[in-house]
């Protein structure tokens, strides 16, 4: 694709103020914003100076100067919303969790594949330096056969039934919104488990409030994981192999420090990386590359990959009973 890309939001939310930011501190053009009303569009156009303004949804995936939407409203409205932006013919970058369930991730992707756009979760973490770096040293084997990710993602979040986070009907819980990191981790290591153990305690809404995940894998390798809503936890990660192991400081998703250790437990590398701004801006360059390159599915995470994790965290809320209305 020759000339820039054009980035049009969809939501005005706190995640799409984060993602604006780093787009316009890192010189990608942002030429559009949608929202539900047009005063909330309005405002936020106003904040970043983004040229076209539109008070619904339609209308912004309907422009013809947007190459590409970066969907960030609530997770049961991502189907919805990436099937818009999708069927206009745009490219799209959709927050995490990619879909409520598999299904709807599965459709997302064979219409991403039969229209030849580009879809990508934005699961940030997976594009950022430490994570690059990490697969490196886990390829060069530096840590012998890994056998072991433990990880957690422990939040002290408000309290407010009326809260998303807390809401069935904004798909809350720590599973889809706080899990889905520890979670991607393990796959991100490991590909897809052969086992999935999960065990977890309900809200009074009747979202889960603390999952506890055990992720098996045909070799014998495991993935610890945690995640829960009202307890603030370290959120690091180890990486553990036959012949030492990498230590992720918290908060182990974001941009971070990381030590490897060998088997004698002595540090033989320390990397520290300095990100501007939040870092949200590497998958956005992810996004870019895959589009000038004509690239639909090879990516550090292919929507194909997205649809298999979602099916990891059906199976973890067929575990512990957690349906959301939208499925009902």
């Amino acid at each position: 694709m020759a000339g820039e890309i054009r980035w049009g939001i969809l939501g005005t939310g706190w995640i799409a103020t984060q993602q604006t930011i780093d787009l316009l501190k890192n010189g990608f053009t942002v030429t559009a914003v949608g929202s539900r009303t047009l005063d909330s569009a309005t405002a936020f156009a106003s904040e970043f100076g983004i040229p076209n303004v539109h008070g619904s949804y339609e209308e912004l995936v309907a422009d013809p100067e947007v190459d590409i939407v970066y969907i960030a409203t609530p997770h049961p409205m991502h189907h919805h919303d990436a099937l818009l932006a999708l069927n206009a013919g745009k490219h799209v970058l959709v927050e995490k969790p990619f879909t409520i369930n598999a299904a709807e991730a599965k459709e997302l992707a064979d219409l991403a594949d039969a229209k030849h756009l580009v879809l990508l979760e934005a699961m940030w973490t997976r594009f950022l330096p430490h994570m690059i770096r990490i697969r490196e040293i886990i390829a060069a084997g530096t840590i012998g056969q890994v056998r072991t990710v433990i990880a957690d993602h422990t939040q002290f979040l408000p309290k407010d039934p009326a809260h998303r986070i807390n809401n069935p009907d904004l798909g809350g819980g720590a599973l889809l919104d706080l899990g889905i990191y520890p979670i991607s981790l393990a796959w991100d290591v490991f590909g897809k488990p052969t086992t999935v153990i999960a065990n977890s305690s309900k809200t009074e809404t009747g979202v889960d409030r603390q999952t506890a995940i055990i992720l098996g894998y045909a070799d014998g390798q495991q993935a610890l994981l945690l995640c829960a809503l009202d307890t603030a936890g370290p959120n690091t990660a180890t990486i553990i192999g036959t012949e030492g192991w990498i230590d992720i400081e918290g908060v182990f998703y974001t941009p971070t420090t990381f030590t490897v250790y060998d088997s004698q437990q002595k540090p033989i590398e320390t990397f520290e990386q300095q990100v501007s701004q939040r870092g949200m801006q590497f998958q956005a360059w992810e996004a870019e590359r895959r589009i000038r390159d004509g690239l639909t599915d090879a990516s550090v995470l292919p929507p194909s990959e997205s649809v298999q994790i979602m099916e990891t965290l059906d199976e973890v809320r067929r575990q512990i009973g957690l349906v959301y209305p939208s499925e009902k």
